[in-house]
């Protein structure tokens, strides 16, 4: 199976949300791949392996397995980067560290808001 469909099907069965629009799934796919093919597999695989229910135009992650910013999932780097989600420039890279891979960089706003620790 493709790496991006496993670090996809990660990054939902961690969102800190108790429900989002497809819509904003699918931006925190698009973090992953920007293949509407692949993106569409995400969605399917974590479906049928029970980490979201989808109800219509709703996405309810079901593990409530959220990213510990304090017990290692995310860990910082310095450097030059491009937030995978923003596309910003940034000199300190934030990764999750995920099983399918390290999931990043992003920067320090977007790093919340891909995990749902912020509302857009």
């Amino acid at each position: 199976m493709d790496d991006r469909v496993e670090l996809g099907v990660e990054l939902l069965a961690h969102l800190e949300h108790a429900e989002l629009s497809l819509a904003d799934a699918v931006d925190r796919i698009e973090t992953v791949t920007s293949d509407p093919a692949v993106t569409r597999e995400i969605l399917e695989t974590a479906e049928r392996r029970g980490v979201i229910d989808r109800e219509g135009d709703t996405v309810v992650p079901t593990t409530g397995d959220y990213v510990g910013f304090e017990g290692g999932d995310v860990v910082s780097k310095e450097g030059e980067f491009t937030c995978q989600r923003c596309g910003a420039g940034i000199s300190t890279g934030y990764f999750i560290e995920f099983d399918a891979g390290d999931h990043g960089p992003f920067g320090s706003s977007c790093i919340r808001k891909v995990t749902g620790r912020d509302e857009d």
